[in-house]
């Protein structure tokens, strides 16, 4: 028997013996991907194609020079090149015109199909860019539209934006207009600003997120694009001033502007100059409104909103107030309250109309103060007094109308309501409570108004309550899993936190959360510090936490609960002399930075 003969007979015995090992065992079968193939792939068929093997397919680009591939591959990566080769009269041609490329653009967009590399830069971005759409290379759009994304400045990015919308990339299109209106007093400085269409210069004045610090600005911008070209766009100034917020301006600005000769001579410009004079000299009397036309209500900019803290001085019983803005950290002081507003409710409407009501002493138990943060140099105002004198009450807003919710009368807890109508500037009672309640937390959810926790006759509750506007009724809900007096109240993403308090001789730095499609309230993590009665904000998705007091001192931090990961950070935002005590979420100020 020969060598080979023996050796055949080994491995045929050899085959045998691990078949029926293998019988023997329990294996299942095993899926194994080689993660590198379709790159290795990729790159042997770009050395196919550089050294000619099989190409199958040559272009040849408008300036004469010739670009080669695989017809399979180009057909796998580009809808176009597929369409091309199906084609009867060119799927058995080897030479193909191209008319619409370049040579050098055909060639990067040929080598990326083989590579998935693109190289972008400000020379080749726009035919690059252009050739991505006609081939339908999704990939290559991106890179180009992120490319010039990047590129976005004062001065060119209203070119960018047309560029955008003529190519159809709706993602910097949209970036393109954002940065206009983030940018909008460098952009009108260049020559680009004075070439805008109509349409476009109405679009961006009536946006309500354009970035102006005073609304005369926008008027000014308006004046210079018409009289860039005074005799052809004379006509479209009536459309455009319809857009700039006139009533929020001055009257002495309003006077400036009224002396104006492109005004007088229109008379819709004319009747809006009116408008405008008119309704300071109602607000100087009525001190509070809330129009329903966008002309009255002021543009949203940079970061739409900052918080309006509320500080207590160790010294003095006065309550002194700064805007803070969270993503800056910047503080500046706001208007002082000049009454003691200790125990007072807080409420905002609209995220204008901050409302200060009831407090500890009996002069101001029932009386109301009122902040209007849009205006150009905001003040207290008194307003209207409530029906009933009340302290350590609970407020909510529903519908542009504001409730005071239970509290203290004397020396007992209240189960009374009572609602704030702006239309008429008059308190009235609505239904009152199952339960007497001070030291309440309220929150508005669904567009129903949920009583929680609180204390009466000396005893902490954990029960919780609904009022119905449509019905005037109040319904209960499940309790919260402790009781809570001095808890505060915020709303965020669908879900109402119950936030700190006191129960059974202990101050508390727990939290829970109420989701009316579950029903039941859940617990999230701790705070750092227990807190009884502080202030609750939410903004830009997290809910922040104020002050508070413990042990009879005030808590000097904010703390920052973020639902997606459950955990609380926490601020030291205390000046000498000064500790927050509470907060609320307003429009940001005119002059504020």
């Amino acid at each position: 028997m020969s060598v080979k003969e023996m050796d055949t007979i080994q491995a045929s015995s050899c085959e045998n013996n691990l078949k029926q090992a293998l019988k023997s065992n329990d294996c299942e079968p095993t899926n194994f991907r080689n993660n590198s193939h379709s790159v290795r792939i990729l790159e042997d068929l770009q050395s196919l194609r550089k050294n000619e093997d099989f190409c199958d397919i040559r272009f040849k680009a408008d300036d004469g020079k010739i670009v080669i591939g695989h017809k399979i591959v180009l057909s796998a990566a580009s809808p176009y090149f597929r369409a091309i080769f199906s084609n009867f009269d060119e799927s058995n041609k080897d030479l193909i015109n191209i008319k619409e490329l370049d040579s050098t653009i055909l060639k990067l967009i040929v080598d990326y199909i083989y590579t998935g590399k693109i190289m972008v830069t400000k020379e080749n971005v726009q035919a690059l860019l252009s050739a991505a759409n006609v081939l339908q290379l999704d990939y290559v759009n991106e890179a180009c539209a992120e490319f010039l994304q990047k590129q976005l400045d004062p001065s060119n990015c209203i070119v960018i934006k047309a560029f955008a919308d003529l190519h159809k990339c709706t993602g910097l299109l949209s970036n393109s207009e954002a940065y206009i209106k983030q940018h909008f007093l460098e952009v009108a400085k260049g020559e680009d600003f004075l070439s805008l269409s109509s349409e476009d210069l109405v679009k961006l004045v009536s946006s309500n997120d354009l970035a102006v610090p005073f609304e005369e600005k926008v008027f000014e911008c308006v004046i210079k694009w018409i009289k860039h070209d005074l005799d052809r766009r004379n006509d479209f100034l009536p459309n455009l001033m319809e857009h700039v917020r006139l009533p929020l301006l001055k009257p002495d600005i309003l006077f400036n502007i009224y002396e104006e000769p492109l005004l007088n001579t229109i008379p819709k410009c004319n009747n809006y100059l009116v408008e405008a004079l008119s309704y300071n000299h109602q607000k100087s009397v009525q001190h509070f409104t809330i129009p329903k036309t966008i002309k009255f209500k002021p543009r949203q900019f940079g970061s739409q909103k900052v918080i309006l803290m509320f500080n207590k001085s160790d010294t003095s019983s006065m309550r002194s107030t700064e805007w803070y803005d969270p993503a800056t950290q910047l503080r500046e002081n706001a208007p002082g309250i000049n009454d003691c507003r200790q125990l007072a409710g807080l409420g905002v409407i609209r995220d204008q109309f901050v409302f200060v009501m009831g407090g500890v002493n009996e002069r101001s138990s029932k009386s109301v103060s009122m902040l209007d943060v849009s205006s150009q140099s905001p003040f207290w105002v008194p307003m209207v007094d409530m029906l009933v004198s009340r302290r350590r009450l609970g407020v909510g807003v529903l519908d542009d109308s504001i409730y005071a919710v239970g509290g203290c009368g004397g020396n007992s807890a209240l189960n009374s309501v009572e609602v704030f109508d702006v239309s008429i500037q008059k308190w009235r009672l609505v239904a009152s409570m199952s339960t007497e309640r001070c030291d309440l937390g309220v929150g508005v959810l669904n567009n129903l108004l949920y009583a929680v926790g609180g204390a009466r006759s000396g005893k902490c509750l954990k029960s919780v309550e609904y009022y119905d506007p449509a019905l005037d009724t109040w319904s209960s809900v499940a309790e919260m899993s402790e009781c809570r007096d001095g808890v505060s109240v915020g709303v965020l993403d669908g879900h109402m936190y119950a936030v700190g308090g006191y129960s059974s001789g202990e101050y508390l730095k727990s939290v829970e959360f109420y989701r009316p499609s579950d029903g039941v309230w859940s617990s999230v993590a701790d705070m750092h510090f227990s807190r009884y009665r502080p202030g609750v904000a939410t903004l830009d998705g997290l809910l922040y936490v104020f002050g508070g007091e413990t042990e009879k001192s005030i808590v000097d931090t904010v703390e920052i609960y973020n639902p997606n990961t459950n955990t609380w950070t926490m601020e030291t935002l205390s000046r000498h002399g000064l500790r927050v005590y509470s907060g609320v979420v307003v429009d940001r100020p005119h002059h504020y930075h």
